[in-house]
């Protein structure tokens, strides 16, 4: 019969050669999921058979023509959940789980808040905050309608409420403790990995700078957050300069930095006496 390792140290150099960054990483990650069983434990396999050597074999074959990991196994970590992803959803990335920290800490000492996670895509965001905050009551709202069966397959069985609508118009619950939104925001002239070509184009990109819609999520947070409510929005790292003017009549303005030092997200507090700086 097979042997298992074998066969992953030869999906491993096949996925290097495509330039995948965590080439063992994934192949193990393949493996497991085609033999249905966590990673940790192929180290106890030692032989499979040939249909899974077959499906093995195709799902790295697909990896390494750039097809996105989590689109192969249909799930993609976020914080402690597996979320069910695919083609039309915006897939979840581990930058996110930081403003998703960021966001069940806002809400330290809030009794039963109220939170809004807007664009919310595969609903990671929402459902952070839900898992963390059983008295929470946590609206996603996503337009697409591509995106929007995703977003109720993941919070189904939560407390999640779905909005469908576009952000820019839709009503909105009010008044709100937090809003949370990892928005389009890639400017339409910046390269993006092959993988990124396999998210839905707009919940990527949002216009030659990438503020399209950045400017409609801030104005819509001051109109239904309360006096004191708290605003976290995701961002490019070239926006830190365009959020600090874009919240110039909030309070507590803080830049935050993602796993690569990278500016990536910008909280503020709603309020008329503006603070800035960066942490």
């Amino acid at each position: 019969m097979p042997v298992l390792s074998a066969h992953i140290r030869a999906a491993a150099a096949r996925l290097a050669a495509a330039g995948i960054d965590s080439p063992r990483v994934e192949a193990e990650l393949l493996a497991a999921h085609v033999l249905g069983v966590p990673r940790g434990r192929l180290l106890l396999i030692d032989t499979v058979t040939e249909p899974q050597v077959a499906s093995f074999d195709e799902l790295v074959r697909r990896r390494a023509e750039r097809v996105p990991l989590q689109h192969l196994t249909g799930t993609a970590p976020f914080l402690d959940r597996e979320l069910l992803v695919g083609p039309g959803v915006f897939i979840p990335r581990p930058e996110t789980e930081l403003l998703a920290r960021w966001g069940i800490e806002a809400l330290r000492g809030v009794a039963e808040p109220v939170v809004l996670d807007l664009c919310s895509g595969s609903g990671a965001l929402a459902i952070a905050v839900a898992d963390a905050r059983p008295d929470a009551t946590v609206y996603a709202v996503e337009r697409s309608d591509d995106a929007l069966p995703w977003l109720r397959r993941n919070t189904a069985g939560t407390p999640v409420r779905v909005v469908p609508g576009d952000v820019r118009d839709v009503p909105l619950p009010a008044p709100a403790d937090l809003i949370l939104c990892n928005p389009p925001y890639v400017p339409l002239t910046v390269a993006v990995p092959p993988e990124v070509g396999h998210d839905p184009a707009e919940a990527v990109f949002s216009g030659e700078h990438g503020l399209d819609l950045i400017p409609v999520i801030i104005a819509r947070a001051w109109d239904v957050l309360h006096d004191g409510g708290r605003l976290g929005v995701e961002h490019d790292d070239t926006h830190t300069p365009a959020m600090a003017s874009l919240l110039a009549t909030w309070q507590d303005i803080r830049t935050h930095p993602d796993l690569a030092g990278r500016p990536r997200f910008t909280t503020a507090t709603k309020g008329r006496a503006p603070s800035h700086r960066s942490a």
